[in-house]
């Protein structure tokens, strides 16, 4: 299990492939900022409600320069059908054997009704357009997350 990457640490290169099959490489999104979100699993209530989210506000989003890309450790075919279902309109990168979450530090040991198991902690990186982690968001909660990352987005923006 790593330490979470803090700010202003260089982001983790990755290249993963995403929901329409193409690959996502964090060195061709350069001059972007990127919204990097890991969710623990498609189409389960907190992961939707967070997507839904995101999908609502992509224009806002798209409209301070910034890209969102959803990362769980799902397959293609379940990114596809949570994709399709809701109405997506942003990609979710393919992370089987998450090992992007762990770079991040997202990949954490998790403790529910005293199991504990290993998983994928809600979490949100902001990359710069220069390819540094902005700002780091552990252990989402859902309910106005979407709003906190433009809030920081338009921070970004204006320094």
């Amino acid at each position: 299990m790593a330490d979470w990457i803090e700010p202003p640490a260089k982001a983790p290169a990755f290249s993963l492939k995403a929901t329409d099959g193409t690959t996502v490489k964090l060195s061709e999104l350069k001059g972007k900022i990127v919204v990097l979100y890991f969710y623990p699993k498609d189409d389960t209530p907190g992961c939707t409600k967070e997507a839904c989210a995101f999908r609502d506000r992509i224009s806002e989003i798209r409209d301070l320069g910034a890209i969102v890309l959803g990362v769980s450790p799902d397959d293609a075919a379940s990114h596809k059908k949570f994709t399709d279902k809701f109405k997506l309109n942003f990609p979710l990168l393919v992370d089987e054997g998450h090992k992007l979450a762990e770079k991040y530090g997202a990949w954490r040991e998790k403790n529910m009704y005293g199991k504990v198991s290993m998983g994928i902690q809600r979490s949100t990186f902001l990359i710069d357009a220069g390819g540094a982690v902005a700002k780091v968001w552990k252990k989402v909660s859902v309910d106005g997350h979407d709003q906190q990352v433009i809030d920081a987005i338009q921070t970004l923006v204006d320094a």
